[in-house]
């Protein structure tokens, strides 16, 4: 566990302390008041990082905040302290919460629990999850989802654009003013 690691130097300690520098004890009191309405468990809701550490360390909530939202998802929580247990179980709720519709990307590594490496990112993870909890009549929490903005182009429309020259590839306006080829460039 990370009690037992060696202290961070040079430039990884400055990378772990801007990583720690993003956590927010105030999104972490209300992500973790949004555990305990979800799981009817009765849980410290201190948003410091030791409390949160703590509370969701050995994946155990974390299976059942899953298992709420469709009975059965994480089919084995183990019960069990052992550091590669508690590892299956924070495994096994990120593999659900993929299933439910949390992003990839908004998802974080069971080393950055398990190890304290990055508890923001499992605080990214909880709010992802919880806006997608009012599709299972569930008490949605974190920033509301953007809504789709489909766009439908005509053929005619589609066709404009194959003859707009991108900005990328220069200009065929002529060339650019005090600029010529020969010149030398003045600094």
């Amino acid at each position: 566990m990370a009690e037992y690691r060696a202290g961070k130097a040079g430039i990884n300690a400055e990378a772990q302390a801007r990583i720690n520098s993003k956590y927010s004890d105030d999104i972490a009191t209300e992500t973790l008041e949004w555990v305990k309405q979800i799981t009817d468990e009765p849980i410290n809701t201190a948003g410091d990082a030791e409390n949160l550490y703590e509370t969701l360390k050995d994946g155990t909530l974390l299976c059942k905040i899953v298992n709420k939202f469709q009975e059965g998802l994480v089919k084995k929580v183990n019960k069990s302290t052992m550091a590669f247990k508690c590892m299956e179980n924070i495994n096994a709720f990120l593999e659900a919460a993929v299933k439910l519709g949390v992003p990839p990307q908004e998802t974080f590594q069971t080393i950055d629990l398990w190890e304290k490496q990055n508890l923001y990112s499992v605080l990214i993870c909880l709010q992802s999850l919880g806006r997608k909890a009012g599709n299972y009549n569930l008490p949605a929490f974190g920033p509301k989802e953007a809504d789709r903005n489909v766009r439908d182009f005509s053929e005619e429309q589609l066709n404009a654009g194959q003859h707009v020259i991108s900005l990328q590839y220069g200009t065929n306006k002529g060339q650019q003013s005090g600029i010529s080829f020969g010149n030398r460039r003045q600094m």
